[in-house]
């Protein structure tokens, strides 16, 4: 069976739409890639960040729940992203975003409270833009069994204690782990919803959910997200996981030049587009200073 490739995505939640394109469209330089719905909650905004195509590995996506109380981080979830820009460009970003580095990272709070770091890849750019999705840090209740999993099920390298390694090459991804504290928490606004990986096509997808199965985690059937198929499941302290496949990707429905512009919808809600599009907020897309 083919290794994961990598991350392809990571989603969380925003209880601001307006303010979270602003940041990460304005402030980090991403592109608004996709605005379409939350396909389980049409009368919500599902927004993509990535880079000029919304490439698989690039994206973080946002749940728009307009005014969502705060999350509360707990012992089983996702609590920060970590983004990889070119060498030599933490720098500016630290004069940007008016921070200073520890351990080799500038770490900044979204406007709904969620960790974004930025780390140093080891290829140099002209531009100091967002390359793509470094790694995500994991808060996790058992340590032991989710490793165990991690290692002997998914396939991941473990590269150092509470480290590991998703696909190879340069689209490789990591998961960082620490021991989680408490209870479990709750989703809101500032939270990580859940973690994607990527595979290649709808023939390996199929390969990893019988696969899941065997493993003895419950794992939904494939879901059809029109840029991607997907299926979910959780690993043994609780995390949200999927795996997603790198096609059909974002220009399905939208040209290359215009990817972000336009509400784009499901064929299923086309014809609630009237409804929808009076219900939405609208947003305005700030000018992009960076090209990534």
């Amino acid at each position: 069976m083919k290794h994961l490739n990598g991350i392809h995505h990571v989603t969380a939640i925003t209880g601001d739409a307006q303010k979270n394109v602003d940041f990460y469209a304005g402030v980090l330089g991403m592109r608004l890639v996709k605005k379409t719905v939350n396909f389980d909650d049409p009368n919500s905004y599902h927004l993509y960040f990535g880079d000029e195509l919304g490439s698989p590995g690039t994206l973080l996506t946002f749940f728009a729940w307009p005014g969502a109380a705060p999350g509360r981080i707990g012992a089983s979830e996702p609590v920060a992203v970590s983004f990889q820009v070119p060498k030599g460009a933490l720098a500016w970003w630290e004069e940007r975003l008016l921070r200073r580095r520890e351990n080799g990272r500038v770490a900044v709070s979204d406007p709904d409270g969620m960790r974004v770091e930025l780390v140093e890849g080891s290829g140099e750019a002209a531009s100091p833009a967002i390359q793509r999705i470094h790694s995500v840090t994991l808060h996790l209740a058992n340590l032991k069994e989710s490793g165990s999993v991690f290692v002997n099920g998914l396939q991941f390298l473990e590269i150092a204690e509470n480290r590991y390694q998703v696909g190879k090459g340069p689209d490789a991804g990591y998961i960082e782990v620490q021991r989680g504290a408490g209870g479990r928490g709750t989703m809101g606004a500032g939270t990580i919803h859940h973690l994607a990986f990527r595979t290649d096509d709808d023939a390996t997808q199929q390969e990893w959910l019988g696969h899941v199965v065997r493993l003895g985690l419950h794992v939904s059937p494939v879901m059809d997200r029109k840029y991607f198929h997907s299926i979910y499941f959780r690993e043994p302290s609780g995390v949200l996981f999927e795996i997603a496949t790198d096609p059909p990707g974002m220009t399905v429905d939208e040209a290359a030049g215009q990817l972000g512009e336009k509400l784009m919808l499901p064929k299923e809600y086309e014809a609630a587009r009237q409804q929808l599009e009076a219900t939405l907020p609208p947003l305005k897309t700030p000018g992009l200073e960076l090209v990534i």
